[in-house]
């Protein structure tokens, strides 16, 4: 029998082992990874929901909030244009390899080299961009009012030099990850979102909607660049200017890079063709804005976080040959991650009007607009199983270090969906955007599934479909029935009736959800338990012996 001492070391063991993956040395799993980068961006987009309830308590969903979000516009097409993302993405691939083989200088000059190159690029666009911001805004945003158009080119050029720091602390981050070393890179966010809520307290009087601008600017210099760079400090990761643009390593990463800097992917348009379809209404922007950061909550969650903890060791996987494994290991996250969205997405929309009431009313925010905007965050978590599948995929290319196919795939879809768009706004409004947006998102999943399935990395045969069935049949059921019981209490603006409302919608969702998963025997709870993705029985042996059969290349 156990003594209450002996009970006592191990519960100290076991808090021990809890804690060291909040220690930034620490060399995280895969496991430990994802549940440290679950529970960080959890903690950014709550801290982002302070955000956003903030400005709908100070701003409410008119024109001001329009400008403010349509002025992140053109600094996230300078930074997708110059950089595009591959801080991260395309650098982890290269750095891990050298880190592998042991060529750590190597790797730290080629840091330096992309560092100083990409940096002075976009040092020379940002010049360009404060220069055409006014031009850029009166084509983007053709419905914006005289008003409009000043407050957004003030904010967004405010806002533009801040992509230097994302850029670079996007590269560091990169590093971090490379070496497993997730802690830094997880806070990053946590503090950008701090400082635009505190400048907004501090200064919103006497600067108005333009103190979150400048809250974004000082916030993306402490978050995404100073705390990785405090963490690569302690590294030894040495930095000195570079301009050998003949480097073989550094011709590598603009190789694998350029397609990422010229394709547009729909994942990062989305926002941009919202944004202009929705300037003719005033508020449209800021009530999609608010109904697409909410529904940003579990993407970042279950999509965001356990991709960006994936990708370190889908790239070893790769790297050492292992393709079973790595086949195997892609499928089972995508499996995981998808079902658990088809379960949450059911509880979303049968609860979406207390959700977004209770999360946005309050100030300037009032009962209308709640509504508008539950129905857009109604008809965007239609399709989280789709965003949260798509960033697994992608990243399973960017593994193997081919950029090219999936971005061109990516934006031939981004160009046929704009007439999609069109149409639907203006059969439907606002909604038909909404609705567009789920189309072109479970468009381009599909199509980055299908390229993976046809050069064999992931064959879609191995996936399992009926496990898969099994979780959409109970969401399907789980949102039906606890819609039909969320009529029982009728909303009129009452938090008392919001929170009976989502009561007895969670009770109900979860009551189906459990018998629903036992009835059916999913293997869904236990895969979700489970410490390693290949270690989940029967799915993982049958992958095994399908690609032992000859599915593998």
């Amino acid at each position: 029998m156990r003594t209450p001492s002996s009970s006592q070391n191990t519960l100290a063991a076991s808090l021990a082992r809890a804690l060291r993956v909040f220690r930034p040395s620490h060399q995280h799993s895969e496991l430990s990874a994802t549940v440290l980068l679950m529970t960080t961006v959890l903690a950014s987009r709550l801290i982002g929901y302070l955000r956003e309830m903030y400005i709908a308590y100070a701003f409410g969903a008119g024109s001001q909030v329009d400008a403010y979000v349509a002025a992140f516009t053109l600094p996230d097409w300078l930074n997708y244009m110059v950089a595009g993302g591959t801080a991260s993405i395309t650098f982890i691939a290269i750095y891990t390899r050298f880190v592998a083989e042991k060529r750590e200088h190597e790797a730290q000059k080629t840091f330096s080299i992309i560092v100083t190159v990409m940096t002075s690029a976009l040092l020379v666009g940002i010049a360009f961009a404060e220069i055409y911001t006014r031009p850029f805004v009166h084509w983007m945003f053709h419905g914006f009012n005289p008003e409009q158009v000043q407050l957004c080119v003030l904010l967004t050029r405010i806002l533009l030099p801040a992509q230097i720091f994302f850029y670079v602390g996007g590269v560091v981050s990169a590093v971090l990850l490379s070496k497993r070393l997730f802690l830094f890179p997880a806070f990053g966010p946590v503090l950008y979102n701090v400082f635009i809520i505190a400048a907004g307290i501090v200064l919103g009087r006497r600067l108005g909607i333009a103190s979150l601008a400048y809250g974004a600017l000082v916030g993306s210099f402490i978050g995404p660049f100073l705390i990785n760079a405090l963490g690569a400090r302690g590294l030894g990761t040495g930095y000195r200017p570079s301009f050998e643009l003949k480097n073989s390593a550094f011709r590598e990463w603009v190789r694998m890079s350029i397609p990422l800097m010229l394709g547009v992917s729909l994942v990062t348009a989305d926002d941009w063709i919202l944004r202009y379809f929705a300037s003719a209404g005033p508020g449209d922007i800021a009530r999609l804005n608010f109904a697409k950061r909410l529904f940003a909550v579990p993407i970042a969650v279950l999509g965001q976080a356990t991709g960006q903890a994936s990708l370190p060791f889908f790239a070893k996987l790769f790297g050492e040959k292992r393709t079973s494994e790595f086949s195997a290991t892609v499928g089972m996250s995508v499996y995981r991650v998808a079902a658990a969205s088809f379960l949450l997405s059911a509880w979303m929309m049968a609860a979406h009007l207390p959700i977004v009431d209770l999360v946005y009313r309050r100030g300037r925010f009032t009962f209308a607009n709640a509504e508008s905007t539950a129905i857009y965050f109604c008809w965007f978590s239609l399709s989280l199983a789709f965003w949260a599948a798509q960033g697994l995929y992608a990243r399973a290319f960017y593994a193997t270090g081919d950029t090219l196919t999936p971005m061109i795939a990516a934006s031939a879809l981004t160009v046929v969906s704009l007439p999609v768009y069109a149409a639907l706004f203006h059969s439907f409004s606002v909604v038909g955007l909404a609705i567009a947006s789920d189309l072109g998102i479970i468009a381009n999943t599909v199509a980055v599934a299908l390229l993976l399935d046809r050069r064999n990395l992931v064959p879609a045969r191995t996936l399992p479909w009926r496990e898969m069935g099994k979780a959409a049949l109970t969401a399907a059921l789980a949102g039906f029935l606890s819609y039909q019981v969320s009529e029982f209490v009728e909303l009129k603006g009452s938090r008392t009736a919001d929170l009976l409302n989502l009561l007895l919608v969670t009770t109900t969702w979860a009551a189906v959800v459990i018998v629903g998963l036992w009835v059916l025997r999913s293997e869904l709870p236990g895969a979700l338990r489970q410490r390693k993705q290949i270690a989940y029985p029967r799915v993982a042996e049958q992958q095994a012996e399908e690609l032992s059969a000859g599915i593998e290349p």
